[in-house]
């Protein structure tokens, strides 16, 4: 059986895609709260949570979670997840450009390109104010997100595939359309997930689900970069690092860095 859908209605097969970058986060961000933190860390908040991978192996370790996203479907899964694992987080069902959290954290943290889907000016910095007010002094936010070159390869595919059990799913995203006077990426995101039981000894294919979606992305550039936090004056930088999550190694912010994983502190 073949189902077609959108891939924002099946967060299991993304965060199955991903789930190998999981413990080199998380094991990055507790180092990052004991070297950039003025304050203990144990509450924390994942805007655009989606499907709540990191939701869920951060709550594993202890910390009070909080996430919030704008699907429902992957807020529903997540909540589904954290009851299987006997976890707890506050779910929030919300815009990331204007929140109010009941009680400030300690930290926050947005990686792997979910902050480009804000598309204007205007939105990232209201996302980075609201976030920064939920933070208490001294405490962090931890954005990641690609800064693209201006030699950057305007016709660009990239590919992941992952295996769970009896489900395979492979990922494939592809620039549509690259527009650096705007400053929007026009992205397509195909995803297939099969579902293999075993008949007769033979593996057969018995579901497949394809999910194709397209969506925008901000560009960013250096300056650009720049001068957005700029505008933000309750943080500051703490360090740079990249998606090696090493926290011995600290980067420049120069035209080297593409990408940039900032760790910004309350002040």
């Amino acid at each position: 059986m073949t189902v077609s859908a959108n891939w924002y209605d099946y967060p299991q097969y993304f965060d199955l895609v991903f789930r190998d970058e999981n413990d080199d986060e998380v094991a990055f961000f507790k180092k990052a709260f004991e070297e950039h933190s003025k304050i203990p860390v144990k509450r924390l908040f994942e805007p655009g949570c989606g499907g709540g991978r990191l939701i869920v192996d951060m709550a594993a370790e202890g910390y009070e979670m909080t996430g919030l996203d704008i699907s429902k479907p992957s807020l529903q899964y997540l909540k589904k997840r954290l009851k299987r694992r006997g976890l707890s987080a506050e779910l929030i069902h919300g815009d990331m450009t204007s929140f109010q959290l009941e009680e400030p954290v300690d930290a926050a943290f947005c990686t792997f390109n979910t902050f480009r889907h804000l598309l204007t000016e205007e939105e990232a910095v209201k996302h980075l104010f609201s976030v920064a007010s939920a933070i208490r002094p001294g405490g962090l936010y931890i954005l990641g997100f690609h800064i693209i070159p201006l030699d950057a390869d305007e016709e660009c595919t990239e590919r992941w595939k992952a295996k769970h059990s009896s489900t395979v799913v492979s990922v494939t995203l592809t620039v549509r359309n690259f527009n650096r006077e705007a400053r929007r990426e026009s992205m397509r995101a195909t995803l297939t997930a099969k579902r293999h039981a075993k008949k007769d000894g033979v593996s057969k294919v018995v579901k497949t689900i394809r999910c194709q979606t397209d969506f925008d992305l901000r560009l960013y550039t250096v300056p650009q970069v720049e001068a957005m936090l700029a505008k933000v004056e309750l943080f500051e930088i703490a360090e740079i690092y990249d998606f090696d999550y090493d926290i011995e190694t600290p980067r420049d912010l120069d035209d080297d860095l593409t990408d940039a994983l900032f760790v910004l502190r309350r002040v």
